[in-house]
């Protein structure tokens, strides 16, 4: 019996809520507040308060792989140049985490990896330093800039040019309840990113979900939903303009090569073909997360048009 695609797709999404997993979201809660505590000893009034952001600020978060993003506000005269910033935060950060913890440099943030602890569970927080834009203003602009340490797309190794509000990017897709079913389809993409590992940025996949419910009319139950997005993504990533919500300067698409959106293109198009010629193959590209299974449900006119499939996937990564 072939499957029901949104049937799927709806246990797909309870079975990775990130409430799912309160244990380790505490765990992650608790280092976090650890790592805040580190920075305000350290910098006192040379910074801002530091604040959450990434997919959990943004009610984007699946529980199969998820870190915390904390933004470290720096005034516009505690540092010479962004390097000298994001290089002495690396400092901080190693000194203090080094014995318990893998500390690396990312693109523009520093990643803490904690060891596995008794449980086997790892937390992950990634610290974002940027400096205020215009010297004392940071409290009423929430504009930012950004040290790229290691190529980004098509912005260079070391520049100092990336600005923005990270802010307004998280008010972009909180900002109100009709915004619910693009977030759907964004963790719905984070599945498919992380089960076939796949390298697209998360912020990328969410402005151009973002742009596809703008440009489109889209309805219908959560399988067409989510393929007019695949569809929009198919026909559109190769030249599309994604404009930061922070700043309109920064081309999110940059953050992706040519290459990268060819193969993201055919990606939705390959992914599309298949499902649509059979349906069971939508477990490959969105598993269910087997830790959280949904209930059978009986009731066939509960169902989207259909009686109810078994949902048999692979296992599902364990968090990263």
């Amino acid at each position: 019996m072939s499957k029901d695609r949104n049937k799927h797709l709806d246990c797909v999404l309870k079975s990775h809520k990130i409430a799912n997993e309160e244990s380790l979201l505490e765990k992650h809660r608790t280092n976090r507040v650890g790592v805040r505590e580190l920075l305000a000893a350290k910098y006192g009034s040379k910074m801002y308060n530091p604040f959450d952001s990434g997919s959990y600020a943004k009610n984007t978060a699946v529980n199969t792989k998820f870190d915390f993003d904390l933004i470290a506000p720096f005034k516009r005269d505690t540092h010479n140049t962004l390097k000298e910033m994001y290089e002495e935060v690396y400092q901080v950060l190693f000194d203090e985490y080094d014995k318990v913890a893998t500390v690396r440099k990312q693109k523009v943030s520093i990643g803490i990896e904690f060891y596995p602890d008794e449980d086997g569970d790892v937390v992950n927080i990634d610290v974002v330093p940027g400096r205020e834009l215009n010297p004392g203003q940071y409290e009423d602009d929430q504009k930012l800039n950004l040290y790229v340490y290691s190529r980004y797309g098509t912005i260079s190794e070391g520049s100092e040019r990336l600005r923005t509000n990270v802010k307004a990017q998280i008010e972009n897709i909180r900002s109100n309840s009709e915004k619910g079913e693009a977030r759907k389809v964004v963790r719905l993409l984070k599945v498919w990113k992380i089960e076939n590992r796949k390298q697209v940025k998360s912020f990328f996949i969410e402005l151009i979900v973002l742009k596809a419910f703008e440009k489109l009319s889209i309805s219908g139950f959560t399988w067409e939903v989510l393929k007019s997005c695949l569809e929009f993504i198919r026909d559109k990533v190769e030249t599309i303009n994604l404009p930061d919500p922070g700043n309109g300067g920064n081309n999110v698409s940059d953050t992706l090569t040519a290459n990268e959106k060819t193969n993201l293109s055919y990606d939705m198009k390959y992914m599309i073909d298949r499902i649509e010629g059979n349906s069971d193959n939508i477990s490959h590209y969105f598993p269910v997360n087997t830790k959280f299974p949904c209930e059978e449900e009986d009731d066939k006119s509960k169902t989207y048009g259909g009686s109810p499939a078994v949902l048999t996937v692979p296992p599902t990564t364990r968090f990263g």
